[in-house]
């Protein structure tokens, strides 16, 4: 298997809804190896350790197989091993959580649940 760039390996096993997203989080600094921002272009072989930065947790993907061209799902899920931390759940870290039939969030509490999954407001 050769080597392919590693925004097209992210949207080809579906980390990523589109090719364009997987590039961006690239240039984010949202997509790591060995500890590593990485450019969109950087090739990537079997046994590379991909890092996935996401809100509130990170994705741990050891490549299995390169695939440069979007597969199937139950493919994708080949392609890659997860080493990914046990992640909890809203309710077991203690973030609050919003009762049915309560209704919209008012800007005070949209400003806390921004915050808290750790997305900015760029000015």
């Amino acid at each position: 298997m050769k080597p392919v760039r590693v925004d097209a390996w992210l949207w080809a096993v579906r980390m990523f809804k589109t090719r364009s997203a997987a590039t961006e989080a690239c240039r984010a600094g949202k997509i790591k190896i060995e500890g590593d921002p990485v450019k969109p272009a950087t090739k990537i072989a079997p046994g590379t350790r991909v890092h996935i930065s996401r809100p509130g947790y990170v994705v741990i993907l050891e490549v299995v197989h390169t695939h440069a061209k979007r597969v199937g799902a139950p493919v994708a899920r080949t392609a890659y091993k997860d080493h990914s931390p046990e992640q909890l759940k809203p309710r077991e870290v203690g973030l609050p959580i919003r009762e049915r039939g309560t209704g919209r969030p008012t800007k005070r509490e949209r400003r806390q649940l921004e915050l808290l999954r750790g997305y900015t407001k760029e000015h």
